[in-house]
């Protein structure tokens, strides 16, 4: 089956600067997909290729099965950029129509999805509001049903929880799943590595304009796993630590988090304690999570790079 986004070989040059560097990408649809890297890794360049902003100057996008056109296909894409795309000056309503108007949309049609999206997120109210008075959480999810309220079949957001308290996080949180589930493709990026975890199936972290790493959260955590493990029980601080094959990382009284050594199975370090008369209430293999993941990828590189693409 062919990806609904694919990103081939894209290049991206600024005077001698490469702000992206040869990346690769397949995304499937109905997807969850987080764009990762840190400021100036090449994410706002590569999404604004993909979006038509830029064309590359080397490489292949294909889009629904064809090569992408940006004049035809920026109608089926919504993108809610990180800095506000929003007319100050206009009343909410207003704003929303015009844009609605701009992806295609009749005005009756388009005042009819608007106030079902009001409804959803409980903006009734603000329609004659101008823009300018909203709060930043306010804007926001006046930005998020601007991107989706024309029905995309990609949509890219951005830092899209910006601003937002936990309840109205949720909300958007919400509607990023209901989306998915209905079959678009959402291109998710984000210095907030837990909502990575918890949103997307499939992450790539890119850096210097290289993309190094591709591949599911639950694959990218086990393939960076560095065999570390949180043991409860009864008995533990008797071990003997000069013979015992791992290492201590912390300790209290009746539990221990240690690193196994190479070569040592779970079952055997299991085994181990048992013999070693330590009665076990709990024994958990502790995975790395994507911030620490993150932090030792991008730190095992040369220093980050000032160029802000």
């Amino acid at each position: 089956m062919a990806a609904h986004l694919s990103l081939r070989h894209l290049q991206k040059y600024f005077e001698s600067q490469k702000a992206v560097d040869d990346i690769s990408l397949e995304i499937e649809q109905g997807q969850i997909f987080g764009l990762l890297g840190p400021n100036g890794a090449g994410k706002t360049t590569l999404i604004r290729m993909i979006t038509g902003i830029f064309y590359p100057d080397q490489g292949e996008i294909y889009f629904e099965g064809k090569k992408f056109d940006p004049i035809k296909d920026v109608g089926r894409i919504g993108y809610m950029p990180e800095e506000r795309g929003l007319y100050k000056k206009m009343k909410v309503g207003e704003q929303a129509l015009y844009l609605a108007q701009l992806k295609g949309l009749s005005k009756s049609e388009a005042k009819r999805k608007i106030e079902n999206w009001f409804g959803r997120f409980g903006m009734e109210s603000w329609w004659d509001k101008k823009v300018e008075d909203l709060s930043k959480g306010m804007g926001q999810k006046l930005q998020f049903v601007t991107t989706v309220l024309h029905d995309p079949s990609l949509i890219i957001l951005d830092e899209p929880f910006s601003g937002l308290d936990p309840v109205n996080s949720n909300l958007i949180k919400d509607e990023i799943f209901r989306l998915a589930k209905q079959g678009s493709t959402i291109i998710f990026s984000t210095h907030r590595m837990e909502q990575v975890e918890e949103i997307c199936n499939h992450i790539a972290l890119v850096n210097k304009g290289k993309k190094i790493l591709d591949g599911t959260v639950q694959e990218t955590r086990q393939q960076y796993k560095q065999n570390v493990f949180q043991i409860e029980g009864e008995g533990l601080l008797k071990i003997d630590r000069a013979t015992a094959p791992f290492t201590v990382l912390r300790e209290a009284e009746h539990a221990i988090t240690i690193q196994r050594k190479e070569g040592l199975s779970n079952n055997a370090l299991l085994q181990y304690l048992i013999n070693e008369g330590v009665i076990i209430h709990s024994f958990l293999e502790k995975l790395p999570s994507l911030n620490e993941i993150f932090i030792r990828l991008v730190e095992d590189s040369p220093a980050t790079r000032t160029f802000e693409h």
